[in-house]
């Protein structure tokens, strides 16, 4: 149960079970949920995870996967996970391709990511907590009838899909992963009761190659689709002065029941997927927005998952174990990382890791184009806030 034994309510609960280390391509593969451990041991090593906010992830049937996926699709990924399906029967599908390879029992590894954000849902929905987090969720490529992008099964256009069916919600979906959240966004394009947002690097430089700004929904659901595509090798500053001054605008003008984020860690200039130049000072601020935000307007109801993120070592344990804490009101940590999680994972690491909460700042060159970059940001942004204001 995520209430304490006084039926207290609590800020916010950890939705996480090692079974979700089964969502594993191979051992070469980007996606690496080892980053889930990485960051657990951190929090742990903060004293900020307490046991008893950590709530176990249950599988997703198939009745709650047919929200968002085709009955077809799950056959096929099911007979995959046996070993039943080629590599070349399958590309149609998405799957046994170069980002999304066949691996065994990938059926129920995916489901149990799913559930395990439908399990935040409930926690959030039925009053245990105010807040929760799945960072093994947040697979934002996966389609109704195919996967993409790493993601098989899209736990965020499920979820979304049970929060409307089950407490008939309004959902906010904010996306600040370096790739453009696509499967939500198409998920829910004609549908007036879900707005989507996504903040990522232009499409003109990185997959999937969507999310231009004049993808704003269609039919009933126009007007309820955000896009704001940013330059390759933004900084903080432009970075964070759109998500301010978007996330007030558009939460204020489409007025949620409950908040779902997707926090992908892939924006940092250390990621090597992605071309933006942010520091860890946005995984500060990020979900200090969302935090405010959520108790503004959604009575606190706040639902956080995973994403992107491909530095594990450098860059994801710390920026979601800045999301947790923040998350669950806890002062977000300065100075030196522990030097016990430090010792214990350098010497498995590939790369010096970074011994501090804040990045170095000779981390990278300056970027010779940033006026041009930031007043590109600026023109977009004014634009679609000019759309928003006059729809």
């Amino acid at each position: 149960m995520a209430e304490s034994l006084t039926g207290m309510k609590k800020h916010a609960v950890f939705i996480y079970s090692e079974d979700q280390l089964g969502y594993k391509f191979s051992e070469t593969h980007p996606f690496n949920q080892k980053r889930l451990i990485l960051t657990i041991d951190l929090l742990r090593e903060m004293k900020a995870l307490p046991e008893d906010l950590i709530v176990p992830a249950r599988t997703a049937t198939d009745e709650e996967l047919l929200l968002a996926h085709d009955q077809r699709y799950i056959d096929i990924v099911k007979k995959a996970s046996r070993g039943e399906v080629t590599p070349e029967a399958g590309e149609g599908y998405g799957i046994g391709t170069e980002d999304t390879p066949i691996f065994e029992n990938m059926h129920e590894a995916s489901a149990r990511l799913v559930g395990g954000t439908l399990t935040a849902v409930d926690q959030v929905m039925e009053g245990k907590a105010e807040h929760a987090l799945n960072l093994g969720g947040g697979l934002h490529h996966g389609f109704r009838g195919k996967a993409s992008g790493f993601c098989i099964y899209n736990d965020s256009s499920v979820a979304i899909h049970y929060l409307k069916q089950k407490y008939g919600a309004r959902v906010l979906y904010i996306d600040t992963d370096a790739h453009h959240g696509d499967g939500v966004q198409w998920c829910f394009y004609d549908d007036p009761d879900v707005c989507t947002v996504s903040i990522h690097e232009t499409g003109r430089y990185l997959f999937p190659g969507t999310g231009n700004i004049n993808e704003r929904g269609s039919g009933q659901g126009y007007g309820t689709s955000f896009n704001f595509p940013i330059d390759a090798f933004t900084e903080d500053e432009s970075f964070l002065d759109i998500y301010r001054t978007a996330m007030r605008e558009i939460i204020e003008h489409f007025k949620p029941d409950v908040i779902l984020s997707q926090n992908g860690a892939d924006a940092h200039y250390l990621d090597p997927l992605t071309h933006l130049s942010s520091t860890m000072e946005i995984y500060r601020e990020i979900p200090k927005i969302a935090h405010e935000l959520a108790h503004e307007f959604c009575d606190g109801k706040w639902i956080a998952v995973g994403g992107g993120g491909y530095d594990i070592w450098r860059v994801v344990p710390r920026a979601w174990s800045m999301l947790w804490m923040e998350m669950n009101s806890q002062p977000l940590p300065h100075g030196k990382l522990p030097e016990a999680w430090l010792k214990r994972w350098q010497a498995e690491s590939p790369v010096p890791l970074i011994e501090t909460w804040s990045d170095p700042e000779n981390m990278y060159k300056s970027i010779p184009r940033k006026t041009e970059i930031t007043e590109k940001n600026q023109q977009m942004l004014d634009k679609a806030l000019y759309m928003i204001r006059n729809q």
